[in-house]
């Protein structure tokens, strides 16, 4: 279950939502089956709140949304992108702590 401030991206909206978007996005790209993922999500809630206004975070169910998946060569779960200007600034791959994704959007702004 997402947070509040956590949005959901998916193959129709990535292009308005994430590469039109005026603020840098942090796309955690997860799946329900992967444990690494469901235990990154309490800390991509808790940045979708400090950042509110400031940055826009979400997930893209890499099962739903294969498309942008495959576009963005997503080989492992969870990646996270932070995109600014519809560009890739930064790409993590693997459990990152909420100081790390911090840090990234704060590179991007």
């Amino acid at each position: 279950m997402a947070g509040l401030n956590t949005l959901e991206f998916t193959d129709a909206n990535f292009q308005a939502d994430v590469l039109e978007s005026t603020l840098p996005v942090l796309v955690d790209f997860w799946a329900e089956w992967c444990g690494p993922c469901r235990a990154l999500g309490p800390a991509i809630d808790e940045v979708a709140n400090d950042y509110q206004g400031k940055a826009k975070v979400g997930k893209l169910n890499v099962d739903n949304s294969r498309d942008v998946a495959l576009k963005y060569g997503i080989q492992s779960i969870p990646t996270l992108l932070v995109i600014k200007n519809g560009q890739v600034h930064k790409k993590m791959v693997g459990l990152v702590s909420k100081t790390v994704l911090a840090g990234a959007l704060d590179s991007a702004m």
